[in-house]
């Protein structure tokens, strides 16, 4: 609100005069004061992120040009890039934002003058690497590390370089927060950070993104302009917050659209059910009153099927954002924002006629075959096979399910006896009993629990076979159509 109304107040203002200079410094201390929150909230594991298939060596080809000039010519990158790299999952803007934050540090530590080695891999993490890492779920990740031939690292300093507000510069020089908002982004990522250094020796610093098997789908450049343009189109705008409602009907009204304005989600929802024409729904995720946000951008798009929706929070905790990361289909931007992050944001979803679709099909439970996704099941993996069950949870998180997984039958025993799941998929080739005794064990326990077979040997699809009324199978090697259809509800 504060960023908002210095930008309507800065173009109010005639160029040369001395009080847009005392807005602008107005504005800077705003925006170091977001940034500020914002790096908070990345060591806190809450800033909200949008994770998507991305292949971390096209990025870094995408960043050379930038990271020389912010490095300048004294400092020589090296670029070891391994072949057929894996994608990973995480949000693009955030690991540009560490890879820059990482060769940053490196010159500093090298004092402007040095070699900075910025190297990408393949890499599996097993079982006996996670047993002395808790943090850590065995798996496939894709590595990245940044190398510098600096001094290296004290070991009783090594051990706080992550901590928040910790730093060796000097006063002045930077906030503290830097490795710190890595390592938060990192650990919310579901991935791992690993620094190794010695005294004369120089520091790498190795980040691990979990792979995923997903295509990557590379975002069109938006256009370059000064400002972005506004249009004429017609915005629905719903914030409980008076002063906040005010500042954005103030915002879009400038950019020349038509605005239309509610106080809650059930005021909202009369007004498009009365008929006007809206093009996009600008929504508060958190507001008082009867019906939700989310259930009104429902409505209001089947009231209006090419209708675009925007959500804006200042929570990442909510009914849109799941463990920090934004449910896909859905637009959101974070507040405090820009006129001109909302400008651009808005002429973008304007221009996208595949929004609506994505968002319907987001809110309806539906993917783009139609395939109902309506219900997320609460799924335990049980497989001693790393890979395989990596992959299979993979699978269901894309389908929408929350997914537990384990190794043995004691850790199922133990996430079973503490969490209800609606779903046990469990190989029999176990490693410490008999499966077949403990699925009959987990269904006496509970009836309404649905148990799937997932059988490859030829002694384990006997027992599939001969219990097919009673537990679900599926055989190895399965796709992810044998997946779903193994969840299907029963008719």
């Amino acid at each position: 609100m504060v960023a908002g109304n210095l930008q309507l107040l800065q173009r109010q203002i005639t160029e040369g005069d001395p009080r847009r200079l005392r807005i602008s410094n107005a504005l800077a201390g705003v925006n170091r004061g977001a940034e500020l929150a914002k790096q908070l909230l990345a060591f806190g594991r809450q800033q909200t992120l949008e994770p998507r298939p991305v292949n971390i060596g096209r990025l870094i080809h995408g960043m050379d040009d930038m990271l020389r000039r912010t490095l300048s010519d004294a400092v020589e990158i090296e670029t070891v890039m391994s072949g057929g790299l894996w994608n990973c999952m995480a949000d693009p803007t955030q690991v540009e934002n560490v890879l820059l934050n990482l060769a940053i540090n490196a010159r500093d530590a090298m004092r402007g003058v040095g070699k900075l080695t910025i190297e990408t891999g393949n890499a599996i993490l097993d079982d006996n690497y996670a047993s002395s890492h808790p943090d850590v779920a065995p798996g496939r990740y894709v590595m990245l590390a940044v190398t510098d031939n600096g001094p290296g690292i004290p070991a009783e300093i090594r051990e706080k370089v992550f901590e928040p507000f910790y730093t060796t510069k000097a006063p002045g020089q930077g906030t503290g927060l830097g490795l710190s908002m890595v390592y938060g982004f990192v650990k919310q990522s579901g991935g791992h950070i690993k620094i190794y250094s010695e005294p004369g020796e120089g520091t790498t610093v190795r980040i691990y993104l979990p792979r995923t098997l997903r295509e990557e789908q590379i975002p069109e450049r938006p256009a370059t302009s000064d400002f972005p343009d506004g249009g004429s189109e017609t915005i629905l705008v719903v914030e409980d917050d008076d002063d906040v409602r005010a500042t954005s009907v103030a915002l879009l009204r400038d950019l020349g659209y038509r605005v239309l304005e509610a106080t809650n989600a059930d005021n909202a929802l009369v007004i498009v059910k009365s008929g006007l024409h809206i093009d996009l729904l600008f929504t508060d995720v958190v507001m008082p009153g009867t019906l939700r946000s989310p259930d009104l951008a429902h409505q209001a798009c089947e009231q209006l099927p090419q209708l675009r929706v925007l959500f804006t929070s200042g929570y990442t905790q909510n009914a849109i954002v799941h463990a920090g990361r934004l449910d896909e289909g859905v637009e959101l931007i974070a507040k405090p924002f820009t006129q001109e992050a909302l400008a651009r944001k808005i002429r973008r979803m304007l221009g996208n006629d595949d929004q609506p679709v994505a968002y319907l099909a987001a809110v309806a439970g539906t993917d783009n075959t139609g395939v109902s996704n309506a219900v997320s099941l609460r799924v335990l993996v049980l497989e001693d096979e790393v890979l395989i069950r990596m992959t299979l949870v993979e699978v269901l998180e894309t389908m929408g399910h929350k997914v537990q997984e384990a190794g043995s039958i004691g850790e199922a025993r133990k996430l079973i006896a503490s969490e209800k799941f609606d779903v046990l998929i469990t190989d029999l080739g176990l490693p410490d009993g008999s499966a077949t005794d403990f699925v009959r064990e987990c269904r006496k326990a509970d009836p309404a629990m649905t148990i799937v077979i997932a059988s490859g040997g030829e002694a384990s699809q006997a027992f599939a076979d001969a219990e097919a009324s009673r537990f679900r199978t599926l055989r190895k090697p399965y796709n992810e159509e044998a997946i779903r259809n193994a969840l299907r509800p029963s008719d």
